[in-house]
């Protein structure tokens, strides 16, 4: 059985990612779950989907071990990522008790940890949360770091809290019940962290691509673990993205604005993010800072994790503006995007060029 223990060093607010097989089964983060909440009550959020499986037996496991703890359930889908949704978990706290000693543990994807994190971080003006994340796309990205928010009709995540989590409990053998699609999602993060930090890892993922799409246990431990480590060592060093954590965005500048676009209905956000990286990258060209062979290397990884790299035709450039030009990452008016310089090293642009974007997206289609 692989086990992983990474830090999350942030002072009083560090916490650890733990990544084990079998830890929901097995009792252990139930058990880990409680020694943060001794005599206090705990509220574990999930979708229905989840509950038997996940929720139901870490739920009785905390009863089991003396912590008062209830469950409530939300739809699934980014649709429902909103502030009528964290009105309703605030109710559920206040019936369920919660006071500021009290825990919120999140069960499910990366939307839902978004939403009840967000709810954690406003609730009593912030009571403490757990991030259980049973999606790929989870594990990698939304459970690390401390982002939490949620969507309005105008974008993407415009309401949000900084607010880290007590810890991070990660079983990737809830990517066994995880639906091809999703994982294949989730796949698109875990190809990012190598475009922008390390590219030994990126060349090992590429080579693990059908192990991990046939979902090997070791292979996925790994790409988890060493996905983890990336977005920890640069959470710790800018929490607050006020420079070098903008590089984690690396793709989602085109990517949350084609979700935007299309209602939040056509595409998972890692497909999104895969379309939106080759943007990124095709841009860079067009701003004379990637070479070519880095946009035909991202490429080729993204389609062999089968996931979308053309731009959508019934699509506008100008709509893709109009929305990132939305976005919280977007300062003065004026776009931002991460561009790569090589595979394993990117950089925040300023000030990028509408032109250029619609040269980019043109070449794209």
């Amino acid at each position: 059985m692989i086990s992983h223990c990474l830090p999350v060093s942030l002072g009083d607010r560090s916490y650890h990612i733990t990544i084990e097989e079998g830890l929901i089964a097995s009792g252990r983060a139930a058990e880990s779950i409680a020694s943060l909440a001794p005599g206090a009550r705990a509220v574990l959020v999930t979708h229905p989907g989840l509950r038997e499986t996940y929720a139901t037996p870490l739920l009785s496991g905390l009863q089991q071990r003396g912590v008062a703890a209830s469950l409530v359930t939300l739809p699934p889908g980014e649709r429902g990522k909103s502030l009528r949704a964290v009105a309703r978990l605030y109710e559920a706290f206040l019936a369920a008790g919660l006071d500021r000693k009290g825990l919120v543990i999140v069960i499910g994807g990366g939307v839902l940890g978004d939403l009840a994190g967000f709810a954690a971080a406003t609730y009593l003006r912030g009571v403490r949360f757990v991030q259980v994340p049973t999606t790929l796309l989870a594990q990698v990205d939304a459970s690390v770091g401390g982002k939490t928010g949620v969507d309005l009709p105008q974008g993407k995540n415009l309401v949000g809290a900084f607010h880290q989590p007590s810890a991070v409990l990660i079983d990737p053998r809830t990517l066994l019940t995880l639906p091809a699609r999703e994982l294949r999602s989730g796949l698109s993060e875990v190809i990012k962290y190598g475009i922008i930090y390390d590219k030994a890892f990126f060349h090992t993922v590429q080579s693990d691509l059908p192990r991990l799409l046939r979902r090997d246990m070791a292979a996925l431990s790994h790409a988890i673990a060493r996905s983890c480590e990336i977005k920890a060592e640069v959470v710790a060093q800018d929490e607050t993205e006020q420079g070098l954590r903008a590089i984690l965005n690396f793709g989602h500048t085109v990517g949350h604005a084609l979700e935007a676009v299309t209602g939040y209905r056509r595409y998972k956000h890692g497909e999104a993010i895969a379309i939106g990286m080759v943007s990124a990258s095709l841009l860079g060209e067009e701003m004379g800072v990637t070479p070519p062979d880095v946009t035909g290397a991202i490429r080729e990884a993204l389609q062999k994790a089968r996931l979308p790299v053309a731009f959508p035709a019934d699509i506008s450039a100008d709509s893709i503006l109009a929305a990132a030009l939305r976005d919280k990452k977007t300062q003065g008016g004026q776009l931002r995007f991460v561009l790569a310089r090589r595979i394993g090293e990117v950089f925040l642009q300023e000030s990028v060029p509408p032109e250029a974007v619609r040269a980019a997206l043109a070449r794209q289609r």
